[in-house]
């Protein structure tokens, strides 16, 4: 929640406070200590991250650096900086403070102290404390990230506790007359800490999602509302849940998650004003990384509205298949408890299908000393091969009730997909290195709400003459077994697989599903392994680009790429990079994007640096790109390039399709639909009004070089790139010296001629004669075409 301050303010601002902090130092020693040179302004936006922006560069809360001001300046060893977090009304934000350290420098042990390079203290040998050393953050163990990866929330009535304190309960409004539950699942991965939601089908989407420590402080707030304008996203709307991502996760609140003293909160309702607000604490359960399939648990139909007020449950499901087949259910539930349930309650838990007409499975289990908003059950038993294929197609239904009263307590829900938002892609190339073949392609699929398999498939230079087959085949055993033929009629294939089971999820979950192309000649010619990525920022965008070989390039002819780009609602570009089949001797690479006005020969091209590195994937972000460039990702002609800084020849390429970016991060940009105030006036044969760079003219549909002359459609008509103008002019023809009979006029020839002559002017002649010459203002003087047209060559 820091306010963007660019790096040229930050430059003026700490050079003008070091220039008064040395201005207060007369003497050194007897000076007085000063309060920071630089405190970053508060007047942040409500939902802006709680880490630092300091010019360009992303600092943790804590985190401490030098004032790096860039040339002339460069690195101020005296001008210390610090990420604080600063309590504002319940909320937690970040704030950049600098201050000048000269002053604080500690008093010499010996008599000639030397200053070493990179400090602001003078030091003696064996001087260890000083103000102008920076200490890094610890960082967590790997192990220990790994072990705190997979949480999971309950909301509810009764899970929301926190938001009715005293102190903050008039911010929420927790008056829930429809009973709205939710389920969150999280996870934890490289500092980023990815969110999915199913939330009631009686309730709209939230307004917001906040996570707040357990003394009610908002650590982090997310708008969750989609614009109507876009940008949209397919995967939430045809999975029915809520994704998003927090970057960089402070070092501090991963210990509040780790300790599970974190809440997360949705809000519904205006800005200001919340009408609803439901919370949950997010915790760690073990079942989590085996989850194949969730639950939203809601009061049953029938029971009593006020007396399941706030009841609600989730189910974290896993099943495993083989001999025996057999079934995992982890319950997190509260509500269906009567008020003289103290202890030892039984609870009645079934898995049944929607219609009612089969039980499953059927148990009874007591809860010891029933909480108030959080109790846990666990089940397991043995499963048919047809009833864990019901499970899979979302035909079963979770029950659970008390086992005194089951018609007044009664919570349920469908088994449906798991909660969290995920994507599995995969990039189709040779896995032979000696391949020649050309073919390439990706792949990605999702499930959906009803938990069908969506499948897409892009390819290039699979040649059709040759029966292509895609298949889809369990990777993990030595024989590849079939599992779905997916057909082939294009190179974009796309479909659905209704009728899922276990033979395909399984493999799915675990990594172990693969997709492979053959054909008449080769039955293995590409493949890939499906892999799962979380959905957020760039892989919520509609569908990846290929990135294709470039003609003629080096490369092997199987280097391929995939690649996601999104601008989110706060204005940063975000991008992902998968690639295959490029060597190690190509890297490092760079990534660029490409920005043509519009697709026409000769186009001025812009090239934007976005990330050099090294391997075979890439996740970065672009913050708060201008404007300007946004409109650009809408309106021109963007292509992403990958090159090799080592070889510093273009490797990979792609055309994106038009992102769609929030209009709020456009400014007042025009779009199609609205006129452009330009104050240039239209005049026959100048369409020059795209941007063209600094010294090309566009014109009859292609653009041209300073300098440039050619002729056009019109008959006798030249034109000229002068000055990024283009200027069209008849081309004057020479007076003839012979009688008017002896005139003659030829086809395609400009000018007339006498006859007899061998001298014959035409258009092209004169264009290619004097296409390198400038256009000039003047009315044909001796060095223009018209005067070389006038040299004695034809008629005298």
């Amino acid at each position: 929640m820091v306010k963007t301050t660019t790096a040229s303010a930050l430059s003026a601002m700490l050079i003008v406070g070091l220039c008064a902090a040395v201005c207060l130092l007369p003497g050194g020693t007897d000076a007085k200590r000063h309060g920071p040179l630089l405190v970053e302004d508060e007047g942040a936006r409500r939902n802006r991250p709680a880490e630092c922006l300091f010019g360009k560069t992303l600092r943790e809360l804590g985190s401490t650096w030098f004032a790096d001001l860039g040339p002339p300046f460069g690195v101020m060893y005296c001008i210390k900086c610090e990420c604080v977090a600063v309590h504002k009304k319940r909320r937690i934000v970040a704030r950049v403070q600098c201050r000048n350290i000269k002053n604080e420098c500690p008093k010499p042990t010996c008599d000639e102290p030397i200053l070493l390079p990179g400090r602001c203290c003078k030091s003696c040998p064996g001087d260890a404390h000083s103000p102008d050393i920076v200490q890094d953050l610890p960082q967590a163990q790997p192990d220990e990230e790994e072990r705190s990866k997979h949480f999971a929330a309950l909301l509810t009535g009764r899970t929301s506790s926190i938001l009715k304190r005293d102190d903050i309960r008039s911010t929420y409004s927790t008056i829930n007359p429809q009973n709205i539950v939710a389920t969150g699942r999280f996870v934890f991965h490289k500092k980023n800490l990815y969110y999915s939601f199913y939330i009631s089908d009686k309730a709209p989407r939230p307004r917001a999602i906040q996570f707040v420590d357990n003394q009610g402080n908002i650590l982090e707030e997310h708008p969750l509302v989609i614009p109507p304008e876009g940008p949209f996203s397919v995967y939430q709307n045809a999975t029915g849940k809520i994704c998003g991502v927090w970057r960089r996760v402070p070092r501090d609140y991963r210990r509040l998650l780790r300790d599970d003293m974190m809440n997360a909160v949705l809000l519904w309702g205006g800005k200001y004003q919340a009408e609803l607000a439901i919370a949950g604490p997010i915790g760690k359960y073990p079942a989590l990384p085996q989850e194949l399939f969730s639950s939203l648990l809601e009061p049953a139909p029938g029971t009593n509205p006020e007396q399941m007020n706030g009841a609600g449950g989730t189910a974290i499901v896993s099943t495993k298949s083989g001999v025996t087949s057999s079934i995992y259910l982890t319950i997190v539930l509260n509500g269906i408890f009567s008020p003289d349930d103290i202890a030892d309650v039984p609870l009645n838990i079934r898995l049944e299908m929607q219609n009612k007409d089969q039980v499953i499975l059927e148990e009874t289990q007591r809860v010891k000393k029933p909480a108030h908003d959080i109790n846990i059950i666990e089940v397991s038993s043995p499963l048919s091969v047809n009833d864990l294929r019901l499970l899979t197609r979302g035909k079963l239904t979770v029950v659970v009730e008390s086992k005194r009263k089951p018609e007044a307590l009664r919570i349920q829900g469908i088994v449906q997909t798991r909660v969290a938002c995920e994507v599995f892609q995969t990039l189709l190339t040779s896995h032979n290195p000696e391949s020649r073949t050309d073919t390439t392609g990706l792949s990605w699929m999702y499930l959906n709400k009803e938990g069908s398999l969506v499948y897409n498939i892009q390819t290039h230079n699979l040649h059709m003459n040759y029966n292509p087959v895609i298949t889809l085949i369990d990777d993990s055993a030595k024989r590849k077994a079939e599992i779905e033929n997916l057909g082939f009629s294009s190179e974009h294939v796309s479909g659905v697989v209704d009728r899922m089971g276990p033979r395909v999820l399984e493999p799915l979950y675990s990594g172990d599903l693969a997709i492979n192309v053959a054909n008449d000649l080769n039955l293995n010619l590409v493949h890939g392994k499906y892999v799962s990525r979380p959905v957020a920022d760039a892989r919520d965008s509609t569908a990846p680009v290929l990135l294709k070989r470039i003609a003629n390039s080096a490369a092997p002819p199987h280097s391929v790429g995939m690649a996601w780009v999104a601008v989110d609602n706060e204005c940063n570009l975000h991008y992902e990079v998968t690639l295959a089949g490029v060597p190690s001797s190509y890297h490092p690479v760079q990534l660029f994007l490409e920005e043509l006005p519009i697709e026409a020969p000769n186009a001025p091209i812009s090239r934007t640096p976005l990330e050099d590195f090294s391997g075979n994937y890439l996740e970065g972000f672009v913050l708060a790109m201008p404007s300007i460039e946004l409109a650009k990702l809408e309106t021109s002609v963007i292509y992403l390039e990958l090159r090799s800084k080592s070889k510093d020849e273009p490797i990979l390429k792609a055309k994106l399709k038009s992102i769609k970016v929030p209009n709020h991060c456009t400014g007042n940009q025009y779009h199609d639909n609205d006129v452009q105030n330009n104050s240039v006036i239209s005049t026959p044969h100048n369409d020059n009004n795209l941007p063209t760079g600094e010294t090309k003219c566009y014109h009859s549909s292609r653009f041209y070089d300073e300098g440039d002359m050619w002729n056009v459609a019109e008959q006798c008509t030249m034109c000229s790139c002068f000055h990024r103008r283009v200027k069209c002019e008849p081309i004057k023809c020479p007076p003839l010296k012979c009688r008017k009979e002896d005139i003659v006029q030829k086809k395609g020839d400009c000018c007339p001629t006498c006859a007899g002559k061998t001298g014959v002017v035409s258009l092209a002649a004169a264009s290619e004669s004097n296409r390198t010459l400038p256009s000039t203002v003047s009315r044909y003087p001796e060095d223009t075409a018209v005067a070389l047209v006038s040299k004695p060559r034809g008629c005298h």
